[in-house]
């Protein structure tokens, strides 16, 4: 729970937070790396402090001034708006590859022309996957691939469930009803990817539910909107 109630924090801080800024200056980026040549930089911009550089390294996100001497570590907030800057440029920056491979082992919807995509992976008993059914069905012109990923720690009955939705008949029909109004299929058995889900979604880093992934990496966890959504996948 205390990670899914992050997720959602996190999702906020992404929703809100105007980080749009302007890249470092090229002599700025090219004396960091000859400073540091075996640093890895991701990306060298400027932050919202003037002076101030926001330096992305892997999964580390520091600030430096033009000397790049001294690196601070730690969280940039803006407490006009109440906003973590750091927490939200790490939602932001962080991208995996998208399960194209795997895309048999989801449950596929197609809504409107399905002319953008999205992987979801979510827990049958995660309330905030709950949540973001209700906004996805609002969402148009989208194929949704949906990776059941029950996480039994949290849910001990999940994976039963994700068993179920699988082996019905209609998948995406027996999903809808136990989301949006708690209807669970009649357990079948069946030759089922949950296991190979619950790998994959671990090599891609899955650490909570919901989790979305956009075509190009782009990860989004939590319920988020579905005007939120819509934006993030690109407006259509």
């Amino acid at each position: 729970m205390i990670k899914r109630a992050l997720s959602v924090a996190l999702l906020a801080a992404f929703a809100t937070a105007a980080i749009a800024q302007d890249a470092a200056p090229s002599q700025i980026v090219e004396k960091f790396k000859g400073m540091y040549p075996n640093t890895t930089f991701k990306e060298i911009r400027k932050s919202q402090i003037a002076g101030l550089y926001e330096v992305v390294m892997g999964e580390n996100i520091a600030y430096t001034d033009e000397s790049g001497r001294y690196f601070l570590f730690g969280h940039l907030f803006d407490m006009k708006e109440q906003v973590d800057i750091t927490a939200a440029r790490k939602v932001e920056t962080k991208k995996v590859e998208f399960p194209s491979q795997h895309l048999a082992n989801a449950i596929k919807t197609v809504k409107g022309d399905g002319s953008r995509a999205v992987a979801v992976f979510s827990d049958p008993d995660c309330p905030y996957c709950k949540k973001l059914e209700g906004e996805l069905a609002r969402l148009n012109n989208v194929t949704i691939y949906t990776f059941l990923y029950p996480l039994e720690t949290l849910h001990p009955e999940a994976k039963t469930k994700s068993i179920a939705v699988w082996c019905a008949p209609d998948k995406a029909k027996a999903w809808s009803a136990l989301m949006m109004a708690g209807v669970t299929p009649t357990l079948q058995a069946c030759n089922n990817p949950i296991n190979d889900n619950l790998v994959l979604g671990s090599k891609l880093g899955v650490v909570g539910t919901p989790t979305l992934i956009a075509l190009d990496g782009r990860t989004l966890p939590g319920a988020a909107p579905a005007d939120k959504i819509d934006q993030w996948l690109g407006g259509k």
